[in-house]
């Protein structure tokens, strides 16, 4: 579970993050991501649309992708927020694909080398 200081969840936070942030996608999510100016934790957000399944399978997914941010807040800079949209492909996808594919947008966002 994320900490709370590390959750995002205002809309405007959303929004703001993924028109203005830099964005990095691949087959089974999108990530976008913004540094602030003012000190403050990381924090990461997720959307899980209902194209990737029914209330089930999303909440599946919202989970493992938390648990996977969570082991990887060491590696964002603080002031960083990344929004993390989560494609219909995420709902066959095992928990080690959606690793991997967080590592790489992460990479390729420049917010650190892989944990």
């Amino acid at each position: 579970m994320l900490p709370a200081a590390h959750r995002v969840r205002r809309g405007d936070d959303f929004r703001n993050t993924i028109r203005q942030g830099r964005r990095c996608g691949g087959r089974l999510l999108v990530a976008h991501a913004v540094t602030g100016t003012t000190p403050a934790p990381a924090r990461v957000g997720f959307v899980v649309s209902r194209a990737v399944g029914n209330a089930v399978t999303r909440n599946h997914v919202k989970r493992q992708l938390r648990h996977l941010a969570h082991d990887r807040l060491d590696r964002l800079p603080p002031s960083t927020v990344v929004i993390v949209r989560a494609l219909p492909a995420c709902a066959q996808a095992s928990y080690r694909d959606l690793g991997e594919a967080l590592d790489r947008a992460l990479d390729r966002l420049g917010l650190g080398s892989a944990a």
